[in-house]
């Protein structure tokens, strides 16, 4: 009975092959899945597009059923559809199916319902068009604006002609513009001007040349304030190798950079006074020693002890200690001209260096300046301290070629000084 069925519907006038054979095979070499099933759901037509889905020929499916050719579980999964298109109303909807390879396949599928001349549905046509790739390509799509929305980083975007054209929220976080403000704008609204031409020009030539710039920036926020970002910016080429988009990706590392100069300051200055410590002199004397050798560059080491500091310490306590050097550190700047260094390089000791002294009674008055300005009462927290402080003065070059006997002579001083009593003061005597 099924063969004499399907002889039928294979010799039927209404049959899609009695078509033209032109439209029949331009049908039957689309990509899409195109099919007729009547109202009992045998199949009366299906192009060639079904053999890459159901790895079998058209004319193997021409009088099957629906269940038959799509198995249990997708006619169960279709039969909503069906019911609603032989009640006369079209359907469209996304399926996944699996292929005769064994790889699975997206689907747009359209269910339309077929008319006869009193209005009754007397079968529906079936067009389902594959769209794996596009839903693959929508997929890293909505990864990407996944990525783009929950950075930290910040994204910039622009045409070729460097207008603004997209922004994310860390954009908006770090620069505080929001994307309204921003949006065919100029990258420049966020210039610091603290990068000059030649800067921005080797940028350019860097993204011009190789497609990629990496670097650190300064720019500014809207309220005014500055920050330093870590950029990369991409060029992004069309098919014919021209600039369509320009990418910028940037994290504000500021802070970072903030903690990286405290880093470098702690190594260089004391920690409770903010003066250059030990290293730092080192350094400064070095320069100096360089110098002297090529312009008759000379200076004065005053080597400071501070009489009188451990009865403070111990009576008060080390927390008022510390208030007490924090006051003659600044007591010790006021009288540094912006050619003199101040350094700490010891618990009450402290090194001033006197550049290019006129001789030795301008070194006496300056030192003399210093044991006045420090033999000064201090108020501490209600406390009325008084300390006092002896120098010892070594000369360069005279009294050495190097920081270390420079130092080691001063000290040397220092000790014949505070031998003849409080707030005296001793030159290094060979």
């Amino acid at each position: 009975m099924k063969n004499r069925r399907e002889q039928d519907l294979r010799t039927s006038p209404s049959h899609i092959k009695d078509c033209e054979p032109l439209l029949y095979s331009i049908v039957n070499s689309l990509p899409s899945m195109i099919g007729y099933w009547d109202k009992d759901l045998h199949c009366h037509f299906a192009n060639n597009a079904y053999t890459f889905w159901f790895d079998k020929h058209p004319k193997e499916i021409i009088g099957m059923t629906f269940k038959e050719l799509a198995g249990e579980k997708i006619f169960t999964d279709n039969t909503p559809y069906i019911r609603k298109v032989l009640a006369g109303e079209a359907q469209h909807f996304e399926k996944t199916l699996k292929k005769a390879n064994g790889k699975l396949g997206h689907i747009i599928g359209h269910y339309i319902p077929d008319f006869d001349a009193q209005g009754h549905v007397q079968g529906f046509s079936i067009l389902a068009n594959e769209v794996t790739d596009l839903k693959e390509t929508e997929a890293q799509l909505k990864l990407a604006a996944c990525v783009f929305e929950n950075t930290l980083d910040g994204v910039l975007i622009t045409d070729s002609n460097g207008l603004i054209l997209s922004v994310n929220p860390a954009f908006i976080e770090i620069t505080g513009y929001s994307e309204a403000e921003v949006l065919n704008q100029n990258p420049r609204i966020l210039k610091s001007n603290r990068h000059d031409a030649a800067f921005y020009a080797a940028m350019w030539e860097d993204i011009k040349t190789k497609g990629q710039w990496k670097g650190k920036v300064w720019n500014r926020r809207k309220n005014g304030d500055l920050y330093l970002e870590r950029m990369t910016i991409s060029m992004v080429r069309n098919g014919d190798g021209e600039a369509i988009r320009y990418v910028s990706v940037f994290s504000d590392i500021t802070a970072l950079w903030h903690k990286d100069e405290y880093i470098k300051h702690l190594a260089f200055h004391d920690a409770l006074t903010n003066l250059p410590n030990r290293t730092a002199l080192i350094k400064t004397i070095d320069q100096k020693l360089e110098n002297l050798y090529h312009d008759t560059y000379n200076f004065a080491l005053m080597f400071l002890d501070l009489d009188g500091f451990k009865k403070v310490n111990d009576h008060y306590g080390h927390d008022i200690g510390d208030k007490l050097l924090q006051e003659i550190a600044k007591r010790l700047l006021s009288l540094v001209r912006q050619s003199d260094t101040i350094a700490r390089v010891g618990g009450d000791e402290f090194i001033f260096i006197l550049n290019n002294p006129k001789g030795k009674e301008e070194i006496k008055h300056v030192a003399q300046r210093i044991i006045d300005s420090l033999n000064q009462p201090i108020i501490i927290e209600e406390a009325h301290l008084q300390v006092g402080t002896s120098i010892g003065i070594a000369l360069s070059p005279q009294h050495g070629h190097t920081s270390d006997m420079l130092i080691k002579n001063a000290d040397t001083a220092m000790y014949t000084a505070k031998s003849r009593g409080e707030n005296n003061l001793s030159f290094f005597s060979n």
